[in-house]
């Protein structure tokens, strides 16, 4: 039923007029905050971190806007095969900031680590990047079922991501160096970890881990670690490239790793309901969850 779910959504919205599914998926947005399910009382206890000082009426409505925010984005997602992917690239063109700090690392000619979070639309992002540096790599979670995964996959490539699963082992974290070695880009989410071997950082002012790979890459291989922002637009999608976190050995990961989270929260902050984070993240939170079970 998930594959036939995203089979449809890739087949047929695409087909359908943009106002009419576009207006769809924002009342199923405003449907899902009002049922106020597990991944919606997650997203808005997740606001409550970013903004403390809003009351329970701000964030209902907080919560309201970053679901329609997310489906604003699942709504791009399943349309971006039929739009046009040179207008795309013009438009975040426009809105883009940074880019000198990108152009700075591969005149070095030791690769570029971006690093991201689940915010905007990463996919339109990558669209850009794509013609601006050619293809690049990133690193994504292996779903489940297998064919939804190989379906997001497919549909990357097709945009020319090169993709790497996340549970490629040292195999990927070794074509990973290579990539950097040759000059390249990457592109990794790094607001979550996903293997309980992260770096704990203070995020909003609370414990969690974060990935430290992208800091250990860069230092690996000289590479640029560059903190990315997204986040959405009247009518496209924000980016802005933050200046180079110097990281030259294993010893200063942590430190890379902890900037690397206050840049975030910075542009958080900024744009809290266009970011996705539906999944616990905070280290009381997760306390919190085995107390209740």
């Amino acid at each position: 039923m998930s594959e036939l779910g995203y089979a449809a959504g890739w087949r047929l919205i695409r087909r359908l007029p943009p106002g009419v599914t576009g207006a769809a998926f924002a009342l199923g947005a405003d449907f899902a905050a009002r049922r106020a399910g597990p991944g919606a009382r997650r997203l808005r206890g997740n606001l409550a971190r970013v903004v403390p000082r809003a009351d329970e009426a701000e964030l209902d409505e907080l919560t309201r806007r970053a679901l329609r925010s997310y489906a604003r984005y699942w709504h791009e997602l399943f349309r971006l095969p039929a739009m046009d992917h040179a207008a795309i690239r013009a438009k975040v063109d426009q809105q883009i900031s940074g880019v000198e700090y990108l152009d700075a690392a591969l005149a070095e000619g030791n690769g570029a680590v971006l690093v991201l979070p689940h915010s905007g639309n990463w996919d339109a992002a990558g669209l850009w990047m794509v013609g601006y540096a050619g293809s690049f790599t990133t690193v994504v979670e292996r779903l489940k079922p297998e064919s939804v995964y190989r379906r997001f996959v497919a549909f990357r490539e097709s945009l020319g991501f090169e993709i790497v699963p996340a549970s490629g082992g040292t195999g990927s974290f070794r074509l990973l160096l290579d990539r950097l070695r040759e000059n390249k880009v990457l592109c990794l989410v790094g607001d979550r970890d996903l293997t309980g071997t992260g770096i704990e950082v203070s995020f909003f002012g609370q414990p969690t881990k974060m990935p430290g790979g992208p800091a250990r890459l860069a230092a690996s291989t000289g590479a640029a670690l560059l903190p990315v922002g997204m986040w959405f637009t009247e009518d496209g999608w924000g980016v802005r490239i933050h200046p180079r976190i110097r990281v030259t050995s294993r010893s200063e990961v942590p430190a890379a790793t902890q900037a690397t989270a206050d840049i975030f929260a910075g542009d958080i902050a900024a744009h809290p309901t266009d970011w996705h984070m539906m999944q616990t993240l905070w280290a009381t939170d997760f306390v919190a969850a085995q107390e209740a079970a």
